[in-house]
């Protein structure tokens, strides 16, 4: 990766709707070459897909919650991925070294749903304790422009 991907992927990565023809003219390419150039980024999986940024709240899906998993012995989290899988609430599982085993992040539409969640990774596995910690607000580091 050369310096113009790192400027295709940035604008892409603002606003992945963008034309070629708007990336060519601020990455001072012709369309084809960025057309090139994303497909190659693609291809090697570089650029691995495309997203929606939603406004959950809008969504029907405003509380936000870290949970940190322990397990008994051997941590197995493939049990704690494998249930992730069936639940529409969990965002994502992170594993990490030391204490907890896990953080699984979730998304619920009200706190009796998300106690609901919690609930289903504690019987999943070898689950020993969680710890929750509600997300009140959020920063993040803003989009180019």
């Amino acid at each position: 990766m050369d310096e113009l991907d790192h400027v295709i992927i940035g604008l892409l990565a603002e606003n992945a709707r963008r034309t070629m023809g708007d990336i060519a003219s601020r990455a001072s390419l012709s369309p084809s070459a960025v057309k090139r150039r994303i497909e190659r980024l693609e291809r090697t999986g570089v650029i691995a897909g495309y997203t929606v940024v939603l406004d959950h709240a809008k969504a029907g899906r405003p509380i936000q919650a870290f949970t940190e998993v322990r397990f008994a012995g051997t941590a197995d989290l493939e049990q704690i991925r494998v249930a992730a899988t069936s639940m529409p609430d969990v965002q994502a599982v992170f594993t990490t070294a030391g204490d907890p085993d896990a953080l699984v992040w979730l998304r619920a539409a009200d706190v009796a749903g998300l106690g609901t969640a919690i609930e289903r990774l504690r019987r999943s596995g070898r689950v020993t304790g969680t710890k929750t910690l509600i997300v009140l607000d959020t920063w993040e580091r803003p989009r180019r422009t």
